[in-house]
């Protein structure tokens, strides 16, 4: 999509965020009398959403099945966030879509997220697909994705974050989280803990939830990780591919109800050919440099934990660049003991954290030296320039910081 659509549509609502569903509802029914024949299957969660349904992606696709996905936000171009069999949607199809909620809203306005959302749904019921995995823009219980009743619910984690709009506590991000659920319907939480407003509100809707450590669980055997069914009658190996594992054990339980008869050989072949964009985005070089779009503690924690199991030959260097409404200072203290220098960065935009700022919320809980700099390219470049061919070099901190680094990388 051109950048002048998408201007356009965001001064449409220029407020960002609106919660609720009353005027995604009242749009929907008019693009979609009937609801659509596909099978639904939305995904809520903290972290952890977008690789859930990358795995359940190429899963189904390998199985043969016509495949819709909706993800955001995206990296470089709006087009990542629809994708149909694998590709991104092209921008006449998105048009398309986009004029046909345009014409079907009459008077009533919608947020940018809101308005691409139903256009989504229009291409998907455009293309006939079969399947159609949804990740939660935001929360859940909310959210315009919630607007379509799903045929099964994926709560892949609970953290804080977003918490001016969702709450201050797991309890209550929970409850939004498990806002997705269906009276009666099926769900899998990947949590080994969930917050018991997750397991409360599935028990009172009779929901038939899969739980991880209960329905199925994940052991590692040294190298090797599984997720085990709960007889054992089904063991799916995991590939070693800087995803995280309990996204993926998701997508396994979830195919396991939905196609039992797609083999388990099957399943862990997909999943090693599952690439999900700024997820361990490993760039190969000298230095190497590892692309994340993790923004939250709970995801610096795993993106802590993976990097431990990855024994680096030099030292590591981290560019980070956040926004102003995260947790900066918890994300730098989760890598404290991953990183051996810090380079912070700027952003553009109003939402962002200049670097002086992160450097002050880093202090007192990082005890490698901080450097901070004008944007994620000079970032790049002081830190490549004082980097040996055995130092890894890890960019991380949002989708925006994700974004500008790709951009220096492919020109430089």
């Amino acid at each position: 999509m051109e950048g002048h659509q998408r201007r356009a549509l965001e001064h449409r609502h220029p407020v960002e965020i609106e919660l609720g569903l009353d005027r995604v509802l009242l749009v929907l029914r008019r693009l979609f009398p009937k609801p659509p024949s596909a099978r639904i299957i939305t995904v809520a969660g903290t972290n952890g959403k977008g690789s859930t349904i990358a795995a359940l992606e190429s899963i189904l696709r390998d199985a043969g099945q016509t495949v819709a996905a909706y993800t955001s936000p995206h990296i470089e171009r709006y087009n990542e966030r629809i994708r149909i069999d694998g590709q991104e949607l092209d921008d006449a199809r998105i048009v398309r879509a986009f004029e046909r909620v345009e014409s079907a809203r009459g008077s009533v306005s919608l947020t940018y997220f809101e308005f691409g959302t139903l256009a989504a749904f229009v291409a998907f019921e455009e293309a006939c697909s079969q399947n159609w995995l949804l990740e939660v823009g935001l929360g859940g219980r909310l959210d315009a994705v919630n607007a379509l009743d799903p045929n099964m619910a994926v709560i892949t984690s609970v953290g804080l974050d977003h918490t001016a709009w969702l709450g201050n506590d797991r309890e209550t991000i929970g409850y939004e989280k498990a806002g997705v659920l269906r009276a009666g319907g099926v769900a899998i939480c990947a949590e080994l803990e969930p917050p018991r407003s997750v397991v409360n509100q599935a028990r009172a809707q009779g929901v038939s939830l899969y739980r991880h450590g209960e329905a199925y669980r994940i052991e590692r055997d040294g190298e090797r990780l599984e997720v085990i069914d709960v007889d054992g009658a089904r063991r799916v190996a995991l590939p070693d591919r800087g995803l995280p594992e309990q996204s993926l054990a998701a997508a396994v339980q979830a195919t396991w109800l939905i196609e039992p008869e797609i083999r388990d050989d099957s399943i862990s072949a997909s999943l090693a050919q599952t690439v999900v964009p700024g997820r361990f985005e490993v760039r190969s070089g000298a230095p190497a440099v590892i692309l994340d779009v993790g923004h939250n503690p709970d995801a610096a924690r795993w993106l802590a934990a993976r990097l431990h199991r990855m024994p680096c030959r030099g030292r590591r260097y981290a560019i980070y660049a956040g926004l102003e409404d995260k947790d900066s200072g918890g994300v730098m203290e989760a890598l404290a003991n991953a990183v051996d220098a810090w380079y912070l960065a700027s952003l553009r935009g109003p939402r962002a954290l200049p670097a002086a700022a992160l450097e002050a919320r880093g202090r007192g809980r990082v005890s490698a030296p901080m450097h901070c700099c004008d944007s994620v390219g000079d970032a790049l470049s002081a830190a490549m320039k004082g980097a040996s061919p055995g130092d890894e070099v890890i960019v991380f901190g949002s989708f925006y910081t994700v974004a500008e680094a790709r951009a220096w990388l492919d020109r430089n």
